[in-house]
């Protein structure tokens, strides 16, 4: 009895069951994967194979090792498409469902889980809410399934039941930001269709948004005026950074014959905002991301740094911490004590949350870097890019994701479960008390500079 009432008490902050169920999630899908069934030539696939994948579904990441189509079997890609569903929705939202289904209600410790999970505003909102994310999330998914099914149907002759197959993965796949397809070339060869590539782009950019940003546009979207800080930031910046992705992509890569040099002016225009969608973080790739110049490797780094908005199915830091800290550098310059956004005032809990995110995950981008290089002989280029894919959750490469060794491949999993729970989820979850200091110490000011 006591040995039960410990371990709940070590797991009764919300952070560390979560952290707990994607554990478990990517420790059912390592063992199922590991199955002979999973693979197309009956062997077992091995464990590291087999927990690299889950974790890279789990985490809707989309990096590989082997090639999902040629490699496994259906059972093994259906497995696959479910973790990435259980990835995107998240364990505690899914939880959630249940517990309402089953009981009707919820206690207060389940909807304080959901509430971490889903990061919603309000406590009591918690259960209408989870109930929306996933209707709202299969109501998605089953759109993008219709046209691409139809496309992959009528356009490319597809039996029935394999367009529907690739229609609902991929649907499944782009919608939470996963970036696992079905074919070993990724969406090369689907370069120049824009019912493909428009239809996968706008899963990703409304997956990515995060799911208090979309419930809100839709309540709002005729009236910006009274949107909040948080639906302004992500879609201000999203914007911005897809404008300015598409621009960086189509100067850099205008005349490189393995990229866009080879295709027409509308194909160039399509493939650029494609590439420039991708990087917020669903890690499809319409180009062959090895033949791009080193400076579209560098404004790719940035983008998946970045990632997309909060309580999505993206990943890196979030719009919204990047824009946090944007204002914060702005308020200083102007010599200014508060941050204001609009007409909202930002508390100092928030500005240090968004500089901890940010300091956290460049230390971490920086040390694995270092890792990766001296555990392989590949470029720091290549390697920048594994790592910063592998951390915001994306799933682009420079195709050495198989050629880093053990060692590396089990770097990037941490990555991944890291990039996918976030630094601060991660770090909470390590803490067994919350640690609040009683007194307050005399101030002294500092040369800073």
């Amino acid at each position: 009895m006591r040995r039960t009432s410990a371990l709940l008490e070590r797991f009764r902050h919300p952070a560390q069951v979560i952290v707990t169920g994607f554990g478990g999630a990517i420790l059912l899908g390592t063992v199922l994967l590991a199955l002979p069934i999973a693979t197309a030539s009956g062997e077992s696939a091995g464990w590291l194979a087999a927990l690299f994948t889950a974790t890279s579904a789990v985490c809707v990441t989309g990096l590989v090792v082997v090639d999902t189509e040629t490699h496994w079997s259906v059972f093994g890609e259906v497995v696959v498409a479910g973790l990435i569903q259980i990835g995107g929705l998240g364990i505690m939202t899914l939880a959630t469902l249940f517990t309402v289904l089953v009981a009707g209600r919820l206690g207060l410790r389940a909807r304080l889980f959901a509430q971490a999970e889903t990061k919603t505003l309000s406590m009591s909102d918690v259960r209408h809410v989870v109930r929306r994310v996933v209707l709202f999330s299969l109501a998605c998914e089953a759109i993008a399934a219709v046209i691409l099914t139809a496309r992959f149907l009528l356009g490319y002759g597809e039996p029935f039941g394999r367009a529907v197959y690739l229609g609902v993965f991929h649907a499944i796949s782009a919608f939470n930001n996963a970036g696992f397809a079905l074919w070993p070339d990724n969406l090369m060869r689907f370069v120049t269709d824009p019912w493909i590539c428009l239809t996968i782009a706008t899963a990703v950019i409304v997956g990515g948004l995060g799911f208090p940003v979309v419930f809100e546009l839709f309540r709002t979207w005729r009236h910006p005026s009274r949107w909040s800080v948080l639906t302004r930031i992500t879609v201000s910046i999203t914007v911005i950074l897809l404008a300015a992705g598409t621009l960086v992509f189509l100067i850099a890569e205008w005349r490189n014959p393995g990229t866009l040099g080879r295709l027409d002016d509308p194909g160039k225009l399509l493939a650029a905002f494609f590439t420039a969608v991708m990087p917020r973080t669903a890690g499809f790739n319409s180009l062959d991301i090895a033949a791009m110049y080193p400076t579209s490797w560098l404004a790719t780094d940035l983008l998946m740094f970045i990632g997309g908005g909060s309580a999505g199915t993206a990943g890196g830091i979030k719009v919204t911490t990047f824009g946090l800290l944007a204002f914060v550098i702005w308020a200083e310059m102007r010599g200014e004590n508060e941050v204001n956004i609009g007409h909202r005032r930002l508390p100092e809990t928030v500005q240090r949350q968004a500089v901890s995110i940010g300091l956290i995950s460049v230390a971490l981008v920086a040390v694995s870097t270092y890792a990766l290089l001296a555990l392989t002989p590949h470029s720091l280029d290549q390697v920048a890019f594994e790592i910063v894919s592998a951390f915001g959750t994306v799933g682009l490469s420079t195709g050495i994701t198989a050629d880093t060794g053990t060692a590396g491949h089990l770097l990037l999993v941490l990555l991944m479960f890291i990039g996918r729970i976030g630094p601060l989820t991660l770090g909470s979850a390590l803490a067994l008390k919350d640690r609040t200091r009683r007194y307050q110490l005399p101030e002294e000011r500092i040369i800073v500079g």
